[in-house]
Order: structure tokens, then sequence, then C-alpha cells
């Protein structure tokens, strides 16, 4: 991601008296006080574990797996986690979708029941103001399909008001196109779990707190509701898109099947699904990819086999994903994020010139990247429906084991650009396999998805259940996945070129101009492009300007002009730039209510330098500027707005964003003479 082109020390990294001719000492000791920061927290693994949190909707489902197995939570837990949820909640009494976001009926009905499950009683005046919203809203007959499925396990809805999801889907001929081998890999393994919850129509035992909750959720007597009448029905405020007739259509066959579904159809299917789902828990150290599978997984497999050895692994792992961050002790959205803040790190640091003065920092970054980088493909991993692993690197580390596009690109970079300071630098073999393992990914239309190739068409989308999140059936291209692969590539290509074999190097040349051809086609006519896990048209456009330059497009390229052009046109009058996480639910650039921000106005600047240091050296100084007046004396900088999405309407908290692409847009503009 940085258009390196070469790993050798003596071109890669500019000397402290090159940056010193060109650059304010201000700039300068950013940098430093930056990395200083950094170094300062690294992890004995040579990592940066940091929160990456914000849905709202994760942590009560690990209150709610605690109360169902009987495994009761640590005072100390019970304690920290009410707290956090009671720092959460709105002054209307609501709980958003995510930390920033507006009241969510879903959000708020699961965050009611795992409060009342910790101990806090129905009289709180927390409690009862979200009581009184709750009902306002329609009553917990109108949560979507995610909370009628948790209410169902907890015994507090009934399976019959959801809509079905046999897990016959899974014995289906694997060739059929709604087979769910070709969904998403997240929402696969989802509708996995839950699939064997509801055949066996598993429910936790009705205990009088919960025979409580039964009269407090509803607006009518719980034995009086109409179960089936409740399946469409969704709180307006929660819901994202309205039904296509199609998937109306399939609730309805599906539903007539499920009535008439043999028994020893349903014994087969179950014995399917428990079996994939153990592969999943074996094959990722029980990680499981996300937490919400996590959480699931681990219910399915404890409601089959309790007092199995293998049961209790999964459940002994759940607090993997618990972490005490600055919203609070909470529930993250992956285990972590160590090995993209890591690559991140290394890249920053290689640009900046001041590795040599942080030789140890720059010695166990690379050592984390090597140690996590994945070497073995899945056992059986056709019968599971797995990509190759081998060669790739992961979101998170190594024993979660599913590499990502951009995080094998990222992996790539960072060993590629700290190789001289390496003890042990990877040999070309491991390197080689990252850069077929890219090559395997790339899709039809010339993109990258992320975990895998894309394997159904963009129209299985209109099969999307969820009702609250967007693109969630099919892993589609994508703007920074593909930029990302492009840039890993091209690094490669300069770095070991000489090594790779003649197909292998027409193939890399081949891959990174379908690429391009790719990027191009997603730009907007306001030279644009829409982001997918950062907020918004200020990440995406980073990606779709690095990814072309990257590919060989010239600063004076059309789409890279009015790339910069439309940057230009969203600084803010403080210097910087600042978007709003409504940007990804309105797929339309919304200002960010404060200002400027830290990160966008990184991502802009290391945009903008890429682009044409000397035609936008105004508008990169001012950025600079921005950044370097709101570092705080000890190299961090303040927290602000969320910064990533997933999905459209969830956003994310990425802890070290604020870090390090602030010093990696310093370290480029100050490369580039802009002080």
């Amino acid at each position: 991601m940085s258009g390196r082109t070469t790993s050798e020390p003596e071109s890669v990294l500019t000397t402290d008296s090159d940056i010193n001719r060109t650059v304010s000492s201000a700039g300068l000791e950013a940098l430093r006080r930056g990395f200083g920061y950094l170094h300062s927290i690294q992890g004995t693994h040579g990592g940066w574990t940091g929160d990456y949190d914000g849905p709202l909707f994760l942590l009560p489902g690990y209150v709610f797996i605690h109360h169902i197995v009987g495994r009761p939570l640590s005072e100390a837990d019970r304690t920290a986690f009410i707290a956090t949820l009671r720092r959460a909640q709105t002054s209307e009494g609501s709980f958003g979708l995510h930390a920033d976001g507006k009241g969510y009926l879903f959000t708020t009905v699961l965050n009611y029941v795992a409060l009342r499950l910790m101990g806090v009683g129905a009289d709180d005046p927390d409690i009862r103001c979200a009581h009184a919203w709750i009902h306002e809203n329609g009553g917990a007959s109108a949560v979507p399909s995610w909370g009628k499925y948790w209410l169902s396990i907890l015994n507090l809805y009934s399976w019959e008001g959801c809509h079905p999801v046999p897990p016959e889907l899974w014995i289906l001929p694997q060739a059929l196109p709604i087979h769910p081998s070709r969904f998403w890999c997240h929402c696969r393994v989802v509708v996995l779990a839950i699939s064997y919850l509801y055949g066996r129509r598993f429910q936790a035992h009705v205990d009088p707190l919960l025979s409580s909750l039964r009269n407090e959720l509803f607006s009518e007597p719980f034995d009086a509701v109409d179960w089936p009448a409740m399946r469409d029905r969704v709180c307006p405020v929660d819901r994202y898109f309205e039904p296509p007739r199609i998937l109306r259509t399939l609730n309805y066959f599906l539903g007539i099947f499920e009535k008439w579904m043999p028994g020893s159809v349903r014994a087969k299917a179950l014995k399917t699904v428990l079996d994939h789902i153990k592969h999943e828990q074996m094959t990722t150290d029980f990680i499981d990819i996300g937490p919400v599978n996590k959480l699931l997984d681990t219910l399915a497999v404890w409601s089959a086999e309790p007092d199995s050895e293998h049961a209790r692994k999964a459940l002994d792992a759940l607090p993997q994903y618990i972490f005490d961050c600055e919203r609070g002790k909470t529930m993250q959205a992956y285990n972590s994020s160590e090995l993209w803040d890591t690559g991140f790190v290394a890249l920053s640091l290689a640009d900046s010139g001041l590795a040599g003065q942080f030789v140890p920092m720059a010695r166990e970054t690379y050592r984390f990247i090597d140690e996590n980088q994945i070497r073995n493909d899945v056992d059986q991993r056709e019968r599971y429906f797995r990509d190759p692993s081998k060669g790739g690197w992961p979101f998170s580390n190594r024993a979660h084991g599913w590499p990502i596009v951009d995080c094998t690109a990222l992996g790539l970079m960072g060993a590629l650009a700290l190789a001289p300071y390496a003890l042990a630098p990877m040999d070309t073999g491991r390197l080689l396999e990252a850069v077929d393992l890219l090559l395997f990914w790339q899709n039809n239309d010339g993109g990258w998805s992320t975990y895998e190739r894309q394997r159904v068409g963009a129209w299985l989308e209109t099969l999307n259940a969820s009702e609250i999140f967007g693109n969630i059936m099919v892993d589609v291209s994508q703007v920074e996945l593909t930029s990302s692969a492009i840039q890993g590539l091209a690094a490669a290509r300069s770095s070991i070129g000489d090594r790779f074999k003649p197909v292998r190097a027409r193939n890399v040349d081949a891959a990174i101009s379908r690429g391009a051809q790719f990027v191009r086609a997603l730009q907007r006519p306001d030279g644009s492009w829409e982001g997918n896990w950062g907020i918004c048209f200020t990440y995406g456009t980073w990606f779709g300007i690095w990814g072309l330059l990257d590919a060989g497009a010239a600063p004076d390229d059309p789409a890279i002009v009015r790339a910069a052009g439309f940057l230009r046109t969203k600084q803010c009058s403080d210097g910087g730039w600042g978007e709003s996480h409504e940007s990804c639910t309105q797929r339309q650039y919304v200002q960010h209510a404060d200002g400027g921000q830290v990160v966008m106005t990184a991502w802009a600047v290391l945009a903008l330098v890429r682009a044409s240091p000397e035609q936008h050296r105004d508008a990169i100084k001012a950025g600079l500027r921005f950044l370097t007046e709101r570092q705080l004396p000890n190299g961090d900088w303040p927290a602000q707005g969320m910064t990533g999405v997933f999905n459209r309407t969830c956003m994310l908290n990425y802890r070290f964003y604020r870090n390090y692409f602030p010093l990696w847009a310093l370290a480029l503009a100050l490369k580039n003479g802009i002080a």
C-alpha cells in the first residue's frame, strides 16, 4: 500500500539527514513522538492489540450464553459489563446498532434482556427508560430476524415467529446456486449455526427471571401472541430495506416444506450441520471466524453434547473476544485486529525513514508478521467449502486461521518493507505463496473480494433476510480489496520479481491490469469511490487512487485528477477532512458535524501526496497542520468518532487508526518535501 519499489534498505529508507533537508522540525518531532508512543505499547509478541469494537448486539449474546449453560459471570465481569451498557444507552433509553448510532429496537431489546439477566432490577431507572422505549416502538415482537432468533433461543419468543432456517439447505446438491456454500463466509457460518438451533427448536429452560421477561417485553400476554403473524413484523426504525417479493415467496415455501419435513431427513441434516460447526471450531482454535458465529456455534455444540470436551473448549474460548477498551469492557467485533494494525505500523515506519532509530520496534514488528502467516491449508477444505489458506495472512492472528485478501497483501508488503531489519528474513518461497494466493483469489470481473473468490452472482443479495444489514449474501469485488491486491502484487513484482517464473510474472502483470480496469469501473462520476470497510468516500477514494497508481497510472490520469479534485472539495475550513458515518447508510458524502477528523484527514493526505504532491501542496500542508496540532504530548492522538463499517449500517472503532495513519501521512508528505 506504499507504492514502494524495492526492499533494499538504501533505496527504501530515507535517512534522517535527507528528511531534515526538507521538513520542519515540528513534523519530524511529531513522527518521533508518535513512533515512540507506539513502541511503548508494542506487545511482547511484536504486534499491537487494541480494541476493535462498536457493535452493541455482541455483548448481550455473551451474557445470554453464560445464563443458558449455567456458567455465571464473575462479579468483576458482571459489574464491568453493566457499566459499559449503561454508558452506551442513549438519553431516550434506547441502544444503537453501534456505539455512535441512533436507537434500534433490535439492540435495545437485547441489551435490556442482558441487563436484567445480570441482575439489574425492573425498577432501575435505566431499565424503565429502555422498557418505555421498547413499548413505544412496537415491543419485542417487532425486532428483526437476528433478534427473533436470540429471543427464541432464550425462550422469550417462539420459533414459530421466525422465518424458517432449515438445516436441510446444507444437504441440497452443492451445484444449486442457492446452496449455502455460495454465501459470503460470514453469512454462511451464521446461517449454519442458526439452522442447527432452529432445526432442533432449541430453547433455554424457563426460569423465574425469563418468565418475568416474557411479561416485560411484549405489549400483550406472551401466551396470546400470534407468532406466525410476527414473522414479517419489523420496527421501521430498524429496517434497512424492504424484503423483495422473491424472498417473501421463498419464505412461504420454506414454511410449507418445514411442516412436512421427514424426521429422518432432519436428523441427517442436523448431523451434517453439526459436523461443519465443529470443523469450523477446530480449524480456528475454537475462535471461529467472528463473534456472532462464535456465540451461536458454541451454543449449538453445547446443546448437542453439553458434557463433551469439545463443548468445554468452545466455552473456554469465549473470553478471547472480551476486551477492556476505552468505552468499557465489552465484546469485540473480532478476536483482534492485530495483523491489520501491525502491518500498517510496518509500512508507516518504513516510509518514515526512522526505522533505524527504532530498530527493536522494527525487528519485533517483522517478527509478528513472520510468525502469523498461515502455513497450511485447512484439512479437507473442499468438503467444508474453504478456499486455500497457505501463504495468506489473517486479520487478527495465525490461530484464527481465516486469511483475507487485503490482510494478505498487507502482510506481504510489511514483510518486504521491514526485511532489512529482520534477524531472519522470510524465504522467497513463502512470499511467493502469498503472491500465488492473491492470484488465485482474483474474481472474473478483475476485482477481489474479502475472504474468498466470488461464488455466485450478486443477484443472490435479493435473498438477504437480515433486514438490518446490506450486502451480506455475496462476497463481491470491492475497491479496497482490489486496490490492496494490486498494491501487494506490484510491491512483490518490484522487490522479488527477478525470482518470479516467467508464467508467474505474466500472471501478475495481467492480474494488476485487470484489477485496475475494475477499479476504474467503480469510480463515481464525482471522482470518488465508495468504501465498504471504512468511512466511507474518503476511505474508498484513498484506495482507488493508490490502486490505480500502483497499477501504472500517471498522476495526470483523468481518474486520478477527478479523485483528487473530489477530496479537495471536501476539505474543511480547519484544514482537516471529516466524514460522518451517515455516508455509509445514505451512500452519499455526509460531512461530520465536528469538522475535521484525524483519521479521515490522514487518509486524504495519503491520497493527495501520491496523486500529486506539488499540485496539492497547500491542501496537504493544511492537513499536516491539522494533524500535528492535534497530536497529544505523549505521541498519541485523541479518540474521535467511528472510522470503520461493515455491511453499510454497523460502525466500528479501530483503536490504532488514529496513530499509524497520521504518522504515515506525515511520513509520506515529509518524504516528498512538504513541510
